[in-house]
């Protein structure tokens, strides 16, 4: 796709961001059942729902804007699901393990929250109030599920790891 516009850049970015939520969507099930600590897994699968919802969002915005709902592929994404699943299959220390893929995790969330951000403020570029709206709460789910982890590893899992 050429991206000669504003609208395109913007077009393109959700793509990515369309690609990369359907991958996390994809593999939020291995992490949960990779996962020790109960309160770990119960956030996986927690997110993997917000994910199902965000994947329609983003659905809905490709709708507005007048195009098909098309992934390309987010090739950082791949990346840091490899780095996950690498962390899922090496450490068989359960706490560590479960540390490294909380860790693995938050590297997701951290991207998506770039990835969101971005697109929010070229979409108020755009005047594109309704989208703006649906990826700001996406964004917001987001933030919740960052805090969320980091609560849970300071909380516990890093100790118990240590």
């Amino acid at each position: 796709m050429a991206v000669k516009s504003m609208n395109d850049l913007f077009l393109r970015t959700l793509k990515d961001i369309y690609y990369a939520e359907k991958q996390i969507y994809k593999n939020l099930p291995k992490m949960a059942k990779s996962a020790g600590s109960k309160d770990l897994k119960q956030a996986f699968e927690k997110h993997r729902e917000e994910t199902k919802q965000q994947i329609e969002r983003l659905e809905t915005i490709f709708e507005q804007c007048g195009a098909a709902a098309r992934a390309i592929r987010c090739e950082a994404m791949d990346g840091i699901l490899a780095e996950a699943k690498e962390v899922m299959e090496e450490i068989e220390d359960g706490q560590v393990h479960d540390a490294g893929i909380l860790a693995a995790a938050q590297t997701v969330e951290h991207y998506e929250i770039s990835r969101y951000g971005t697109l929010i403020a070229w979409a108020d570029q755009l005047g594109m109030k309704d989208a703006s709206k649906l990826l700001k709460e996406t964004l917001d789910e987001e933030k919740k599920t960052d805090q969320l982890l980091s609560q849970l590893a300071v909380a516990n899992i890093n100790q118990q790891a240590g």
